[in-house]
């Protein structure tokens, strides 16, 4: 099963907060226990989010509100994505995770499943399926088979 991981923080800490040289060479670490594994797929860490923005959808139309989002109690940091066995797998991988105090007194990984395709049954019909596989082979070959 694939699982996605999001590293969440506190929007009010995200402009404090900058990875020491030890932070990173623990990550680096990690993430290699993760790549010899074979559990690791894919992750990043991301940009604060005095760099992003928001695409809001409401009755009222569609609006756009430009970072930083210091009032979320919860902003994504980075993320993962697994290949695990189960559910169980991905939460002691996680509770492998480095952490740093100052990253804030209470750091949260979520461990999101993945749909795959059986999830959906009748209703992912097979031109559905074959759209699915026609697009993701249309991305390998725009990014060069990544």
């Amino acid at each position: 099963m694939r699982v996605m991981v999001l590293i969440t923080g506190t929007g009010a800490d995200e402009d404090k907060i900058a990875p020491t040289q030890e932070m990173l060479a623990q990550m680096g670490e990690y993430n290699e226990q993760l790549v010899k594994a074979g559990v690791m797929l894919d992750g990043q860490g991301l940009h604060p989010s005095a760099k992003g923005a928001r695409v809001v959808f409401d009755t009222t139309g569609t609006s756009v509100v430009d970072g930083p989002f210091t009032e979320s109690k919860e902003l994504l940091a980075g993320y993962w994505i697994w290949q695990v066995s189960s559910l169980e797998e991905a939460v002691e991988w996680a509770k492998r995770c480095p952490s740093d105090p100052q990253y804030g007194s209470t750091q949260v990984l979520e461990i999101r499943p993945v749909f795959e395709p059986e999830d959906f049954g009748a209703e992912y019909t097979p031109e559905l399926r074959e759209q699915d596989e026609r697009l993701a082979e249309e991305i390998k070959a725009q990014h060069g088979g990544a």
